[in-house]
């Protein structure tokens, strides 16, 4: 899949698990020439709501060995790996699609992931469960991934 290659790329680079936020959009957008800063740190939500990236004080850390995956020779990613839903994303729009405006639904994510002190995903899917929202697997795969940082 492209986009695990894309992830794995500036921190194969770097030669480390961890980057900066900056490095890594700088390794993306300025010395690959793949993406401008904003795709790339729309790459950056994407990645994170697959479960590739964690976020830690504007730090992102790869939750895989980026030495494992394949790079074809002269690969480009395509844009089209930047227009795959965060889990964020779809946990908004199953709370939209409830009638819930969704500039009054991102402040009360908002809110609470500040209030709490968890990930936007974590406030968002506790956000949608209080409303009454059903949003599958994805609720259980937060809540997994809560347990394990």
């Amino acid at each position: 899949m492209s986009l695990d290659v894309a992830v794995a790329v500036p921190f194969r680079q770097e030669g480390r698990t961890r980057l900066g936020e900056g490095e890594f959009v700088v390794a993306l957008s300025l010395d690959r020439d793949w993406f401008s800063p904003d795709q790339a740190k729309r790459l950056i939500d994407v990645a994170a709501g697959r479960g590739l990236l964690t976020r830690e004080e504007n730090q992102l850390i790869a939750e895989f060995d980026p030495d494992d995956v394949q790079v074809p020779q002269n690969f480009v990613p395509d844009e089209s790996i930047l227009h795959e839903q965060s889990t964020f994303e779809q946990v908004l729009d199953a709370v939209v699609a409830t009638g819930v405006e969704k500039q009054a639904a991102v402040a009360d994510i908002n809110r609470r992931q500040r209030e709490l002190g968890v990930t936007l995903e974590a406030a968002a899917v506790l956000y949608a469960k209080r409303n009454g929202v059903d949003v599958g697997d994805i609720g259980a795969q937060v809540l997994d991934d809560l347990k394990e940082s």
